[in-house]
């Protein structure tokens, strides 16, 4: 069944070709749909396209068909294009005749839309608490590893002393960052598009703001050229705001796989939780991370595929924007992903002690000497080409001891601030 059916029949390379995944990606879209066509529903009974049994009826089908998508029974077969025509033939199998005046004062356009939308509010709710548990777990690391120093490095040569507790608290409060874009992201989500039909509105006098309300958007989208319109920018806002996080999780990785190197040895996983070679016994290695990195980088390339699929697009719907459905789904399953396993890995991680005891960190206090030069009275340009001085002549002994007090430091990490600071971002 197509929506647009008018009594002939297409050449069936041409369907398939155009048809693609929709089949199997609008099973993520089946309930966001129903939940869109109760609330079109409600609005067409209000201005008199349905009466009181035919809305009695019709919610009765529509909450039978969400049935069979929340027990998993729902299908869309070849027969049918997307979701949208699957579900509509349903109803008209439950309810007869009345089924058929479901799509009045409406368009695929602005149902998908709607599906979109709801989709997009309800996984970021989902990633929001994803983000909260790794948030979590680590402010626990960083208090829990609070007085083991680690070596900073900048342009990967020994720098100046850090810690644990100041490296798990960084990515903590990155995350921070990346729920602002999310939060940013959502409101651009909250926005109702239904009514805007084609991308033109409606002769019928539809009621948009009871739309609005059924389906708990803040907003709508009131122009109805710009309604459409946000198809490709919804997408393209969401794929910033999980290219970001993307970007959080993918450095983070990145400092696990060189940290755990024989080289670094920084940090460790139980074997368990690593993979081994094919001919070398010996190899436990970071696959998890590898893979995490790997995924996160796809995902940062999000933004760039839909600004090239969506670019030079006039106004209007284009069949393009089919496209967009799957790298968007993908990308926010693969966010779900990659943060549980990263909270899962980080639950089991092993810190190493003592690791600036080692004489090749000897540097890693070097400022620390010229610090307490200039605390006692020398100017710091004579403190810096003093201790210049002892380190080429070999002559510079480290104290390892550091006394930073300052907020966001080593000595004071401000974790309650960094925690509230998370509280108030959503």
């Amino acid at each position: 069944m197509k929506l647009w059916d008018k009594g002939y029949t297409i050449d069936n390379i041409v369907e398939q070709y155009t048809v693609g995944k929709d089949r199997e990606l609008d099973l993520h879209l089946a309930k966001y749909d129903v939940q869109g066509n109760e609330a079109h529903a409600h609005m067409l009974h209000k201005i008199g396209i349905l009466n009181k049994q035919e809305l009695e009826d019709t919610l009765k089908g529509l909450s039978e068909i969400k049935a069979e998508i929340e027990q998993g029974q729902f299908v869309i077969e070849e027969a049918f294009e997307d979701v949208h025509s699957k579900i509509e033939y349903e109803l008209v199998q439950r309810i007869g005749e009345t089924g058929k005046k479901i799509h009045t004062a409406r368009s695929r356009n602005d149902q998908v839309l709607v599906d979109l939308h709801l989709f997009v509010k309800a996984e970021i709710d989902i990633i929001k608490e994803g983000i909260q548990t790794l948030f979590g777990t680590l402010l626990q690391l960083s208090e829990q590893h609070k007085d083991k120093l680690l070596p900073g490095y900048t342009h990967m040569q020994v720098a100046m002393p850090s810690s644990f507790g100041l490296w798990f608290a960084a990515y903590a409060e990155c995350l921070i960052d990346d729920v602002i874009l999310l939060k940013a992201a959502y409101k651009v989500s909250d926005q109702n598009p239904l009514g805007s039909a084609a991308g033109y509105g409606s002769s019928f006098p539809i009621d948009r703001s009871l739309t609005t309300q059924l389906l708990g958007f803040e907003t709508m989208k009131y122009n109805v050229v710009a309604a459409q319109m946000s198809r490709g920018k919804l997408e393209k806002t969401v794929a910033f705001a999980l290219a970001s996080l993307a970007g959080t999780l993918s450095k983070m990785a990145m400092d696990i796989c060189l940290y755990m190197s024989q080289n670094f040895n920084f940090l460790a996983f139980p074997k368990e939780l690593t993979t081994g070679s094919s001919i070398m016994p010996h190899k436990q290695n970071p696959d998890v991370f590898e893979v995490m990195r790997a995924r996160c980088n796809h995902i940062q390339n999000l933004p760039a595929n839909i600004t090239l699929l969506t670019n030079n697009l006039t106004s209007g719907y284009h069949r393009d924007f089919q496209l967009l459905k799957e790298q968007l789904i993908a990308a926010v399953t693969s966010t779900k992903e990659n943060l549980e396993v990263c909270n899962f890995m980080l639950q089991h991680i092993i810190i190493k002690d003592e690791l600036v005891e080692d004489e090749m960190y000897d540097y890693l206090f070097s400022v620390e000497e010229v610090n307490k030069l200039v605390m006692n009275g020398m100017p710091f340009r004579d403190a810096y080409q003093k201790l210049g001085q002892y380190i080429l002549k070999g002559k510079f002994k480290p104290k390892r001891r550091v006394q930073h007090t300052h907020e966001g430091s080593i000595g004071n990490l401000c974790l309650k601030e960094i925690k509230e600071k998370m509280a108030s971002a959503w």
